[in-house]
C-alpha cells in the first residue's frame, strides 16, 4: 500500500523525520573522498548506500533521501564523472525508492547548492535552473514523492531550487532549507526568517534550517523563524557542539589542540545522545514539524529525535538498558561495582 504523502501528513499535524547526511557518514566509513565530497559511492559502492538508507529508517526516518546531494553537473565534472551524472541519479534514486517501499516510507529526491550562484551572471542563473530541472526531472521519473533543496545559503539559489520543483516536479511536494553560515543572514544578505517567510509565500510545503549550525547554535534562529513562517518548519542541525564564539562547524577548533577541526577532525566536537535529545525536545515544543539531522548523522543519535518526537522506531530494542550493566547494573556484583568505581573515579561504595 502506498504511504500517505507529506501534505496528508503535515495536514494532519504529524511530525516528519528525515534521516540524512550521508555524505559524512559514507566518508567516515571510508567509501567516500573529503574535501570534493561528491557521491560517487552510489556508483562504485551501491550497496553501502543502501544499507545506510536501511539503518536510518531502523532508526527512525519517515523518509528515505536519494543521494544525489553534489551528484549534480558542477560537481560531477570536478572528478572528471559528468558522463555519468544520469546512472548515478537513476541509481541512487532507484535504490532510496526500494528502501522506502519495503518499509513503507516516503522516497524523496534531492537538490542542492551549487556553489555557482551569482545574481548578476544571466548565464550563471540560467545554467544553474538546467542543472536543478534535469535532477528534479529524473526526480520524477525515479518515482519520488517529493523532493528536497538544502543546504542553500543564497535566498535566489533557494528560489531557484523551488521554481525547479514546482515547474518540473509534476506537482511533488518541496522541501526547501537553508545553510546559515553568517550571522542570521542567507550570503545575499536577506534575514534567515524573512528568506523562509518568502519561500513559503512562493508555495514551499516546508521550510526550515540545515547543515552549518550546531544544535546549541541554531535553536534560538530557530525560534525567530517560528515567529516568521506560519507553516511547517523543519531543522536539521549537524550534530556537533557549536558554540557562540563558534557558530558552525565550519569554525570549530579542538579545545585541546586549538586547530581548526573541519573537515577531517571534527569527531572530538561530536553531540552526544544527550545534546540531541534535548534538542529534539525544545524543537518539539516551539513547533518544529520536520526534524533531522544533517552532516555527521549517527543512526544512534537519529533515534534520540524519533524517541523524542513519541516514536517506537524497530531500533528501539537496542537502546541502552544501563540498569544490566556488569559494572553499574543492580545485578553487579560488589567486585563489579568496586571496579567500576574506582575506574570511574567514584569513592568506593560501602
Amino acid at each position: 500500500m502506498k504511504p500517505r504523502g507529506l501534505r496528508e501528513r503535515l495536514a494532519a499535524g504529524e511530525s516528519i523525520i528525515c534521516g540524512e547526511g550521508y555524505m559524512w557518514e559514507l566518508e567516515r566509513r571510508g567509501y567516500l573522498q573529503s574535501g570534493v565530497f561528491t557521491p560517487e559511492v552510489v556508483l562504485d559502492h551501491p550497496e553501502r548506500v543502501s544499507n545506510i538508507h536501511e539503518e536510518y529508517v531502523h532508526a527512525g526516518s519517515d523518509i528515505v533521501e536519494a543521494f544525489t546531494y553534489y551528484g549534480h553537473r558542477e560537481k560531477m565534472r570536478v572528478i572528471g564523472r559528468e558522463d555519468e551524472l544520469e546512472n548515478l541519479n537513476m541509481a541512487a534514486l532507484r535504490m532510496a525508492k526500494e528502501v522506502a517501499v519495503k518499509h513503507g516510507c516516503l522516497m524523496a529526491g534531492n537538490i542542492c547548492n551549487t556553489n555557482l550562484y551569482d545574481p548578476d551572471d544571466p548565464k550563471i542563473i540560467e545554467k544553474i535552473r538546467e542543472m536543478f530541472k534535469e535532477q528534479v526531472e529524473w526526480a520524477v521519473k525515479g518515482g519520488a514523492d517529493m523532493v528536497i533543496g538544502e543546504t542553500l545559503s543564497d535566498l535566489g539559489e533557494a528560489k531557484l531550487a523551488l521554481e525547479a520543483i514546482q515547474k518540473y516536479g509534476n506537482g511533488m511536494p518541496a522541501v526547501i532549507t537553508l545553510a546559515c553560515y553568517f550571522y542570521d543572514k542567507t550570503t545575499d544578505d536577506v534575514p534567515i526568517p524573512q528568506a523562509l517567510r518568502e519561500l513559503e509565500l512562493l508555495g514551499a510545503d516546508v521550510v526550515g534550517i540545515n547543515c552549518g549550525r550546531g544544535p546549541a547554535t541554531m535553536m534560538s534562529l530557530l525560534r525567530e523563524c517560528r515567529k516568521a513562517c506560519k507553516g511547517p518548519l523543519a531543522a536539521l542541525p549537524v550534530p556537533f557542539r557549536t558554540t557562540e564564539k563558534e557558530r558552525t562547524f565550519h569554525s570549530l577548533t579542538d579545545p585541546l589542540s586549538g586547530k581548526r577541526c573541519f573537515p577531517s577532525d571534527l569527531g572530538c566536537m561530536t553531540c552526544n545522545r544527550t545534546d540531541i535529545r534535548d534538542f529534539a525536545r525544545e524543537a518539539r515544543q516551539i513547533g518544529v514539524q520536520y526534524i533531522g539531522l544533517c552532516c555527521g548523522s549517527l543512526s544512534s543519535l537519529l533515534r534520540e529525535i524519533a524517541i523524542e518526537y513519541g516514536r517506537s522506531p524497530p531500533s528501539l530494542k537496542y537502546a541502552p538498558a544501563v540498569g544490566l550493566n556488569v559494572f553499574t547494573g543492580k545485578h553487579a556484583t560488589r567486585r563489579a561495582a568496586l571496579c567500576a568505581a574506582r575506574v570511574m573515579g567514584l569513592e568506593d561504595p560501602a
